[in-house]
């Protein structure tokens, strides 16, 4: 511990993507692409569409499971939720490979903070870290490599849940009640807009969740929508003052198949 606290004082303190940039900036997410990343490179995997919500205990995220390549569907079962630390979830769409390594280049910016500092992160101090990641990876954003994820929590220190969005130069958003990223967010978040109320229950808040998705997929082609027959659920995560959970697959099953029977008659969801 001693020598770690002698490296990272005259070089980023306590962030560890501070302490990587001035040691080894080719291991930073996007760096080993170089200018090889220009118009006209091969179409790389993407991922969409998260929305994220809050509920009366905290916040509800979750993401679909595709990840689209031009036309073709790169994987079905992508993960593009993740959990941060404890107390806050990550979701991710754009780039997959370089979203991916953002992601675990937080985690890991988390618990190095934790270490060095002896104590948690702020919700707001997390926004801000990952502000900073997404705004160096700017260059790679303009040569059409980019990543835009979304971070919800719970503060601990002001007990309720939190939604933050970001824009390609880093710029930190935060979102009233809920936000929805990746080329069906604008679907999803007219379902959003229709179905979330204040202080959902969390069980409320997932199926909600799960709705928006089910409405994306439905009018954008890089979402992918319930998949019954190769039993692939959306990846759905809970956060609340006691910790980060995802849910089960067999409750997102049971979910997924009472939202496709009550569809059945009635595509578009009309109460």
């Amino acid at each position: 511990m001693g020598d770690l606290r002698s490296l990272t004082h005259g070089a980023g303190g306590s962030s560890f993507t501070e302490l990587l940039r001035q040691q080894a900036p080719h291991l930073l997410p996007g760096a080993a692409l170089g200018e090889s990343a220009v118009a006209g490179a091969p179409e790389l995997p993407h991922g969409t569409t998260i929305v994220a919500l809050t509920c009366a205990d905290g916040v509800v995220m979750a993401g679909d499971r595709r990840a689209t390549m031009g036309n073709v569907i790169a994987s079905r079962d992508m993960e593009k939720v993740y959990a941060a630390d404890d107390y806050s979830v990550v979701g991710i769409a754009g780039t997959a490979g370089i979203a991916v390594e953002l992601v675990r280049l937080l985690q890991v910016e988390l618990e190095h903070y934790e270490k060095i500092e002896g104590t948690l992160l702020s919700l707001e101090g997390k926004a801000n870290r990952l502000s900073a990641m997404i705004r160096g990876n700017l260059g790679n954003a303009f040569r059409g490599l980019s990543v835009l994820p979304v971070l919800a929590g719970y503060d601990l220190t002001a007990r309720q849940g939190r939604v933050f969005s970001y824009d390609l130069a880093g710029g930190c958003y935060e979102e009233a009640a809920h936000h929805s990223i990746g080329s069906g967010a604008f679907f999803a978040r007219g379902a959003l807009k229709k179905l979330w109320r204040p202080a959902l229950a969390p069980e409320d808040a997932v199926r909600v969740a799960v709705e928006a998705l089910y409405d994306a997929a439905d009018d954008d082609s890089a979402t992918g929508g319930p998949d019954l027959g190769r039993q692939i659920w959306p990846t759905c995560a809970v956060v609340t003052a006691d910790c980060t959970r995802f849910v089960p697959a067999p409750d997102l099953e049971r979910i997924v198949t009472d939202l496709v029977a009550a569809r059945r008659d009635n595509p578009g969801g009309a109460r």
